[in-house]
């Protein structure tokens, strides 16, 4: 990557982040370009340049966040730690990215991905389930080796199940009543599918 190339692309993660951050800290999600490009501290048709329109610029400001989330849950998979130890670490991962936005931005990011299908932003969200799955596939399979995930169980079954909560979770109205039990969500799934001690 020369100069001008690294120069561009951290021009354009500069708008991504400010964009982030305004949207984040948004009330109402309703930001303009020369808000952007004023805490970007770059011309509006710059960002008009990389971006094409601010539909595309918030497109991107999701994806980015959900890649985010992807990479370092890959990160945490690397990390070879029992089933138990990577289970708490993906849940607390995802409790520090909770973390970082408010509910507002969470409900809006999900309802965005979640009802429009331009722009590719179906495909988003089936490549971060088809990625969530094949992780806890993985990890399921750890357990299974383990001995903390009931044999009785299928493959099928456990993404079927997995998938429920993802998609429950997904749903603005119960996410904001279940952020602040992933922790008993995270416990809850490991006794539940967990062998079953014999007296």
């Amino acid at each position: 990557m020369n100069g001008f190339e690294r120069r561009t692309e951290e021009k354009k993660k500069k708008v991504l982040e400010s964009t982030f951050e305004l949207m984040n800290s948004s009330d109402d999600g309703n930001i303009t370009m020369e808000e952007i490009a004023k805490h970007a501290n770059v011309g509006k048709t710059t960002i008009f340049k990389y971006f094409d329109s601010k539909d595309n610029l918030i497109h991107e400001v999701y994806k980015s966040f959900l890649d985010q989330l992807i990479e370092e849950a890959e990160e945490v998979l690397d990390e070879n730690k029992s089933f138990e130890e990577t289970l708490i670490a993906l849940t607390q991962n995802k409790i520090r990215f909770l973390n970082r936005i408010n509910k507002r931005f969470y409900t809006r990011m999900m309802k965005y991905i979640t009802e429009k299908n331009e722009n590719g932003l179906s495909l988003i969200i089936q490549r971060y389930t088809r990625d969530s799955y094949s992780t806890m596939l993985d990890l399921f399979h750890r357990g299974r080796k383990e001995g903390k995930v009931d044999l009785k169980y299928s493959d099928e079954f456990l993404l079927l199940y997995f998938r429920t909560i993802v998609e429950g979770l997904s749903n603005p109205q119960i996410y904001e009543q279940a952020t602040p039990y992933i922790e008993e969500w995270t416990e809850m799934l490991l006794k539940g599918i967990a062998p079953r001690k014999r007296d």
